[in-house]
């Protein structure tokens, strides 16, 4: 668990009263957020609460309207996906935006290719690179040489989520990582998110599935309506309790953050 925020030092991220409309709506109206390193913070919302048009601003694929955004106590001037990588920025989404006809390898270099000297594709040196990575986060991924259209859910996970470490990310940005996964492969999925908390990376995980906030997060942030309703200690509060924010916007009396 992280530990307290007067012990933690400068947050890996933070989100300063941002604002987002779409004609006379409202679809983020004020929302400050923070994530720390080793951390996985979930944002949970009704469809339309606003989470995912947040996520958005802060990956660069939506600009907003207002408010600030800081990397390591240090502004950040986002205005698309490129800029937000080069803050160590990626986004995993729920359809994984994987090329279903292409090995790991291939997919993992996707738009980033290695080459030889003569400036040919190294398909040898990228298959290395590959196996060194997933040795590191999915040591049991074996299947180097099938397209990932062939692999399991939770194996395609650790495709796309490979990828975005191999590329030195810092901060994930997860869309539901578990939704239409079984048990074990969500279980797979889980192992992953520890192994990326223990090296020190930070991860936003978009999720509604109470059951798996509680048991993957460490804090929860719930937004409504486009404001944010609250930030709690998953292991301090009870799956009611967050209910009862998504759905009532009510505060908990305990394990807030």
């Amino acid at each position: 668990m992280p530990l307290d925020a007067t012990d933690r030092g400068t947050p890996l991220v933070e989100m300063r009263d941002m604002r987002k409309s779409f004609g006379g709506i409202h679809a983020v109206d004020g929302v400050t957020l923070n994530l720390y390193p080793g951390e996985v913070v979930g944002v949970l919302g009704h469809n339309g609460a606003g989470k995912s048009v947040l996520m958005k601003m802060l990956s660069g694929a939506l600009p907003r309207d207002g408010g600030q955004i800081f990397v390591n106590g240090e502004e950040a001037h986002i205005h698309n996906p490129r800029d937000a990588r080069n803050y160590r920025i990626e986004t995993i989404y729920q359809y994984l935006a994987l090329a279903d006809n292409l090995d790991a390898a291939s997919n993992l270099f996707l738009g980033r290719e290695l080459v030889t000297s003569t400036g040919l594709v190294d398909d040898a040196k990228m298959e290395a690179e590959t196996r060194r990575i997933m040795a590191r986060l999915n040591p049991n991924f074996q299947r180097f040489h099938t397209p990932v259209a062939g692999l399991s859910g939770g194996q395609r996970q650790s495709v796309a989520i490979s990828r975005a470490v191999y590329f030195n990310a810092k901060i994930l940005i997860m869309d539901e990582p578990t939704a239409a996964l079984g048990v074990e492969e969500t279980a797979m999925v889980a192992k992953l998110i520890d192994e990326l908390k223990a090296q020190g990376l930070g991860i936003f995980l978009i999720d509604h599935d109470i059951h798996q906030v509680k048991a993957l997060c460490d804090r929860a942030s719930v937004m409504k309506n486009g404001r944010l309703v609250g930030t709690v200690k998953v292991d301090e509060v009870s799956e009611d309790d967050i209910l009862g924010m998504i759905i009532l916007g009510k505060k908990p009396e305990k394990g807030l953050a």
